[in-house]
């Protein structure tokens, strides 16, 4: 036990407010690959252990290739592994997460523009924005990751066993 609260459950109106934005998202033009390798992407600069975890588990449900999978943080350096839209999804979601630093500049904006009209751009910063609360959420309350946990299970279950 991580000994840290569990905010769904110290607050299930605040989770509710950002499951709905969630759901928008889910309803929206933008295709759910893209979404979630924005999440990822914004996961992976956060350093969200359970949020990286679980964004890769969906990609590979949605037939994502490990090859593509592994090289999300690199997607500049792979290739055309990655479509145009994909890229343009992928720089805008660095530039949201990274806003202290980057400011969001023009040109930033302008290639992001440039490929989403105005309802898939503010779609995707809605995207981003809630993937950084999620990952602030688990990052503060040591949300442990599926995978840790099937780790921790199994060492129980061959612990019982030894015994």
């Amino acid at each position: 036990m991580n000994g840290r609260i569990d905010y769904i459950k110290a607050s299930p109106a605040g989770y509710k407010a950002f499951a709905e934005v969630y759901a928008l998202l889910q309803e929206s033009s933008l295709a759910q690959e893209l979404i979630y390798l924005v999440y990822l992407r914004a996961s992976q600069i956060n350093g969200c252990a359970y949020c990286i975890d679980m964004h890769s588990r969906d990609l590979l449900k949605f037939g994502v290739a490990v090859e593509k999978l592994v090289l999300v943080p690199v997607w500049r350096d792979a290739g055309a592994l990655f479509s145009v839209r994909e890229r343009a999804a992928l720089a805008w979601a660095e530039t949201v997460t990274r806003v202290a630093e980057t400011n969001v500049p023009a040109a930033d904006y302008e290639s992001a523009v440039a490929e989403f009209n105005g309802t898939e751009l503010a779609d995707l910063t809605y995207a981003v924005s809630l993937m950084n609360v999620f990952n602030r959420l688990s990052i503060a309350f040591r949300t442990p990751p599926a995978a840790s946990l099937k780790v921790a299970n199994a060492a129980s279950a061959v612990g019982r066993r030894d015994e």
